[in-house]
């Protein structure tokens, strides 16, 4: 049986007109804090984007997990469902999610 091989996770983020500074701030500070709270994960950052390409996209997440098994706990561990109900889905027009085998 092949080793299981680290997976990245990559998501953007558009937020409503008029959201806050201080809202998508909030949105950032909760996605850091979920790499000491869900087992599985290797790295994760998050942030503004500054490109002019991002097509409206402006805040990006990378993960980076052991497998494609903590990638798929991920999704619907507790602590990631408290930042997605409670802070990014209020907020979020559109995101766009990426992940592939590092």
């Amino acid at each position: 049986m092949a080793a299981a091989k680290p997976v990245v996770h990559i998501v953007l983020f558009k937020w409503k007109a008029g959201t806050s500074p201080e809202a998508i701030q909030k949105v950032e500070t909760e996605l850091r804090g979920l790499k000491g709270k869900i087992e599985g994960i290797l790295d994760l950052s998050c942030g503004e984007n500054f490109s002019d390409r991002a097509q409206g996209f402006t805040t990006g997440l990378v993960v980076h997990f052991t497998d494609r098994a903590a990638l798929e706990a991920y999704g619907p561990h507790p602590a990631h469902q408290h930042v997605v109900q409670n802070f990014i889905g209020p907020i979020r027009e559109d995101v766009l999610a990426v992940d592939y085998e590092a």
